[in-house]
């Protein structure tokens, strides 16, 4: 039976019975699929993240091509794509692992070699564990020892600030804490959908969420020329725009800066909170690369601190979620998936709400938790483990300082790329010309001209970066996303490469 007269013997009331019973026998009732392209949910369609998109999957093609013995214009490839610190050679922190080792495997409580801070560590965490193993679940909010922990490390930080060990959650990373506070806010249709204010460019988990959320992306860009500083007035334009046609409820910034590498300033910090509680805005403030701050007079201001040091008008008004990872800094230990997320001013009964959202995931990954409590309760002065610690910290930090100047300074000698100073966070976003030929080539192939160019720089060069269209830019501008992870020596290879390749490239589209 073919297509055409099951369909037409089907159309009527109801379906023949021999023709159902030859369809069965041929298999023909199970064909169609159930969830296909057209039937799926639309907002799924929406989502994009650059920083695992095409480029990505062509040099994991390439490196299995190479494995295999093919020849190519290039040994190996070097990803750049990606903060992913330990793929990229950092040496996790020999106490950290210590006491995960001892977490996950208890009978190396009884050996030697393991310091006593790190043994009495272990403990605390196992005792607050379901059964003393990090195998059981734990309460969906975090263990509890490990959320005061983060209370007393989050006022510590801040001076003195008050924390409350019950506005922390800790979550399975940042990604995790932010995208659940997103979905606690959007709502609405037409003009009453929820509008999200986002930097552009913008790390696209925020992107990616909120269209898989359907909710409104708005756009406010930060200023290239001014080091990728935020401008009040750019904030102000873009939710007067937006106004017209959704409702504005939220603000995210994300400080220091991905993919740009910006440490916003005090000041500045203070006249964003200024601008969300004269909006009614609640602020997201993604500060997952804290620690990363290198360039000369740059320095960390939490959020927090900031809002509380504004006095009460708006320490008890403004709406604020924080959020913190074991993935960045000098810990790197992306794949834990350890994070924690703060709330201030939450409505009690939207906080209920939260609670019982994350309960429905259960609770985030334990040993990732046990992670966390390690960052925010590292060795202190006088522990055996202190000065390793710091030894261990103090270098890892170092060293990114350097990449980050030699980063930007090998770039800078290159006409046709200008690089801002990469005053924090692990990555530099280098504007880049692209001659007029190669843009009308990109359009041609239905692609963007960054990335052509970032594509043709894999191919050439086995290097691996994000073009800054996967970032959003502005009209008319070129760039593209690099880490500056990879260790000294191939990070120098690959600024070489990337050096040799954009004259090579211009001169081809010239």
């Amino acid at each position: 039976i073919d297509s055409l007269t099951v369909r037409s013997v089907t159309g009527g009331e109801g379906m023949n019975v021999e023709v159902r019973r030859k369809m069965t026998e041929n298999g023909m009732a199970s064909r169609g699929k159930v969830l296909t392209i057209d039937t799926m949910n639309p907002t799924v369609k929406k989502v994009e993240y650059a920083v695992r998109g095409p480029i990505v999957q062509r040099a994991v093609q390439l490196e299995k091509e190479l494995r295999e013995g093919a020849k190519k214009p290039f040994a190996e490839v070097i990803k750049a794509n990606i903060g992913d610190a330990h793929a990229m050679g950092q040496q996790p922190i020999t106490f950290f692992r210590q006491v995960l080792a001892l977490c996950s495997y208890p009978e190396l409580l009884n050996d030697s070699t393991f310091p006593e801070d790190a043994k009495s560590r272990a403990r605390r965490i196992l005792q607050s564990c379901g059964g003393s193993s990090i195998g059981a679940y734990s309460a969906s909010q975090g263990i509890d020892c490990v959320r005061q922990d983060v209370a007393r490390y989050i006022e510590q930080r801040d001076g003195g600030i008050p924390c409350d060990p019950d506005n922390i959650y800790l979550t399975t990373g940042a990604s995790d804490g932010i995208v659940t506070m997103l979905k606690l806010l959007v709502c609405g249709e037409g003009k009453s959908r929820t509008g999200v204010m986002i930097s552009i460019p913008q790390y696209p988990l925020y992107s990616a969420a909120l269209a898989e959320l359907g909710a409104v992306q708005i756009n406010y860009y930060l200023n290239e020329e001014k080091c990728w500083s935020l401008d009040i007035s750019e904030l102000q334009r873009a939710l007067d725009e937006a106004r017209r046609h959704c409702n504005p409820r939220a603000l995210c910034i994300i400080n220091p800066g991905n993919p740009t590498g910006q440490v916003q300033s005090r000041q500045c910090i203070e006249d964003v909170i200024r601008f969300a509680a004269k909006e009614r805005l609640l602020l997201m403030a993604d500060e997952v690369y804290q620690d990363n701050v290198y360039a000369d007079g740059c320095k960390f201001h939490s959020f927090k601190k900031v809002l509380f040091e504004m006095g009460p008008e708006f320490s008890n008004n403004v709406e604020l979620a924080s959020f913190h990872s074991t993935s960045k800094c000098y810990m790197g230990e992306c794949g834990f998936r350890g994070g924690y997320m703060e709330i201030i001013n939450m409505d009690a009964e939207v906080k209920a709400q939260l609670t019982k959202l994350v309960s429905v995931r259960l609770c985030p990954p334990v040993p990732g938790q046990a992670l966390m409590d390690l960052v925010v309760n590292c060795p202190q002065p006088g522990e055996p483990s202190y000065n390793n610690f710091m030894k261990e910290r103090t270098a890892t930090l170092g060293v990114l300082a350097e990449k980050a100047k030699l980063t930007e300074q090998i770039l800078n000698t290159v006409p046709g790329i200008s690089c801002n100073p990469v005053q924090g966070a692990m990555y530099s976003f280098p504007r880049i010309t692209i001659p007029e030929k190669a843009i009308r080539e990109a359009k041609e192939k239905g692609q963007a001209p960054d990335m052509l160019y970032c594509m043709k720089l894999l191919e050439e060069t086995g290097i691996c970066l994000v073009p800054g269209s996967g970032f959003g830019q502005k009209e008319g501008t070129y760039h593209f996303r690099m880490t500056i992870l990879p260790a000294t020596d191939k990070l120098k290879i690959l600024l070489s490469k990337v050096k040799e390749f954009h004259q090579k490239f211009t001169q081809q589209y010239s």
